[in-house]
């Protein structure tokens, strides 16, 4: 079975086109200070250490040409961490993998979910029980519009 990978300017329209950009527009870009890592679980002792600055466009970004940022709508994906409102960094040049997250076109829509291939069916797999895996026989056609490299959330809104 093939996964296409196809232009989705040509299937869906300009308007719809994803536009690359930049995580900051401006030529100077902001890098952020690695202060210290955050215990998630027990506290750690806290210890005055900055590591390099990071900035984020090189972090989330390998190929700038072929890299493009989505706004998430909806949940289907929570289970994977990824909410409603979240920017997603998709890259089209790298070749879909089983077990990847990518963003496919299904019925001229982008979605995002896990792209899984079981015996000859292609799965695209939603990571919340809510939602139904969406799935591709041999000879259906579906297409793997990039994969997702990275997540980006703001945590307070509006402030």
């Amino acid at each position: 079975m093939e996964i296409f990978l196809s232009s989705a300017l040509a299937q869906l329209g300009c308007e719809q086109f994803p536009i690359p950009a930049a995580l900051f527009s401006n030529a100077d870009t902001l890098p952020l200070h690695i202060i210290h890592k955050i215990s998630a679980g027990f506290p750690s002792p806290a210890a005055d250490y900055t590591a390099e600055p990071l900035d984020l466009n090189k972090y989330l970004i390998e190929r700038a040409a072929a890299t493009f940022l989505f706004t998430v709508t909806g949940d289907s994906m929570n289970g994977a961490g990824i909410f409603d409102g979240d920017k997603v960094a998709v890259d089209r040049s790298l070749p879909p993998r089983h077990g990847d997250i990518v963003i496919a076109v299904v019925n001229n829509e982008f979605t995002i979910k896990w792209l899984y291939t079981v015996r000859d069916v292609i799965e695209l797999r939603p990571d919340n029980p809510a939602f139904s895996t969406i799935t591709f026989k041999d000879g259906e056609e579906m297409q793997v519009w990039g994969v997702v490299v990275g997540v980006v959330r703001k945590v307070l809104h509006g402030r």
